[in-house]
């Protein structure tokens, strides 16, 4: 029999082989599923035990979250709810200092509840920011960094695919994960709106108001404008309301909240905005599945790759590796963000969770780490690795939505890319910021 790396476990061979095909730049999901057939047939197990496990690997019902909080984004985005979104929180605070910039955050941060996934809601909403921020005296590059990773905050705060993920891994409450991402999620938020006072002298705010887009009922006072506005959008601002508020009452649980969010928008786009047409639903229907069926693929070969982990005891040697680093907890937690970082760099997130977590998992347990609180954690990291480049995705969507190259996008996030890492050294020192909300038990 053939080895590629005589004298090396078949499992660290595995791990070799993955790194080596993604520097080939061989999509992940093949990458995961070659490196993982090639273990199986050094170990000696028959490769017909490849299709039960990847079915047994995808067919969760958890993961049916996936695919239909991205059909949600998708369709809320074409039927012009997002645009409304953005047209009533221009009213409400578009005035203020820093104008569009906090416009664009606050709305980055809303569409987060809707969304669910960072490249999705750049696409859904970074053209319209990006042009309201350009006119208000924003740098191109700046308002695409700042989308960027407003965007990217769309894995933290709920409900975030990214969130259902790691419960599922992780085997964690998904409810409790949502609950306790709310605070982190927030607390993103303002530390990216301390970039803002940077980003442009405030001298030319009058003369760049005037050159902002017009907006309905400009005529009218503030007050009528604001009520006119809300009452445009209501239904889009009842989203995250009806998704969380119907986890958190029990009505009914994470994974139905994502079929009743499609169903939501569809019903909103059909019988109030009457913006759903059948070539906008075919198009809604047909991105979402390309979206879906990415991420699914993913899944399904991460599903080998993780059975050679388990079979070659990856886990438990790799783990006891890390444990044996010292015996400070706080490094320990370093080295693990660290490490989560720099794949975040070359990987998307779920690779990473499903590749890093069944090693980290057992760490955690053993430190007695709180798991909801280190997913959390997690989902801030991973959300860092979107704009962090060289493999950043929301990097590359914002490029192709703004036109700019990739290398003035990432230099526009840089600020920002600041301010995350400050924010995530911030929620790992004090776990109360994730756990507060969740009460005593917890």
């Amino acid at each position: 029999m053939y080895d590629l790396f005589p004298g090396l476990p078949a499992g660290t061979e595995m791990v070799i082989l993955f790194f080596l095909l993604l520097a080939l730049r061989v999509p992940v999901a093949f990458s995961l599923g070659l490196s993982a057939i090639y273990a199986m047939w050094q170990i000696g197990f028959g490769l017909e035990l490849a299709g039960d496990l990847i079915a047994t690997g995808i067919t969760k019902f958890s993961l049916l979250a996936i695919p239909f909080f991205i059909l949600a984004g998708t369709l809320m985005g074409s039927l012009g709810i997002a645009e409304r979104m953005i047209r009533f929180f221009r009213v409400l605070i578009g005035a203020t200092p820093g104008g569009m910039g906090v416009v664009g955050t606050t709305v980055c941060l809303f569409w987060g509840a809707v969304s669910g996934s960072g490249p999705a809601s750049v696409a859904a909403i970074g053209p319209m920011i990006i042009k309201g921020m350009e006119e208000d005296g924003y740098p191109k590059a700046y308002a695409a960094g700042l989308v960027c990773t407003g965007a990217a905050l769309s894995i933290v705060i709920p409900p975030s695919i990214g969130l259902v993920i790691y419960g599922v891994i992780a085997e964690t409450s998904i409810s409790h994960l949502f609950l306790a991402a709310i605070l982190p999620g927030l607390f993103m938020g303002v530390m990216l709106l301390l970039t803002l006072p940077f980003a442009k002298p405030q001298s030319g705010r009058a003369a760049a108001l005037e050159k902002l887009s017009p907006m309905p009922h400009a005529d009218k006072p503030y007050g009528q404008r604001l009520w006119l506005s809300f009452k445009d959008s209501f239904w889009g601002l009842m989203t995250p309301v009806v998704i969380l508020g119907g986890i958190y009452s029990g009505v009914f649980t994470p994974t139905e909240a994502a079929l009743v969010a499609t169903v939501y928008a569809l019903l909103v786009g059909g019988l109030i905005y009457r913006t759903l047409t059948l070539d906008g639903l075919y198009n809604s229907l047909s991105n979402a599945a390309a979206s879906s069926a990415t991420v699914m693929l993913v899944v399904a070969y991460a599903s080998l790759f993780g059975w050679v982990v388990t079979v070659e005891d990856l886990v438990g040697s790799y783990s006891g590796a890390l444990l044996g680093l010292s015996g400070n907890e706080g490094v320990i937690l370093l080295v693990i963000m660290l490490i989560l970082l720099i794949a975040g760099m070359f990987m998307d997130a779920v690779t990473v969770m499903f590749i890093c977590l069944p090693i980290f998992m057992p760490v955690v347990r053993e430190l007695g780490w709180d798991p909801v609180w280190f997913g959390v954690l997690v989902m801030v990291n991973l959300a860092i690795g979107l704009i962090t480049p060289p493999v950043g995705i929301n990097l590359y969507v914002a490029a192709n939505v703004t036109r700019l190259p990739i290398e003035r996008v990432a230099r526009g996030a840089m600020p920002f890319l600041l301010v995350c890492l400050i924010g995530l050294a911030v929620i790992g020192a004090f776990p109360q910021l994730s756990l507060g909300l969740l009460g005593p038990a917890n």
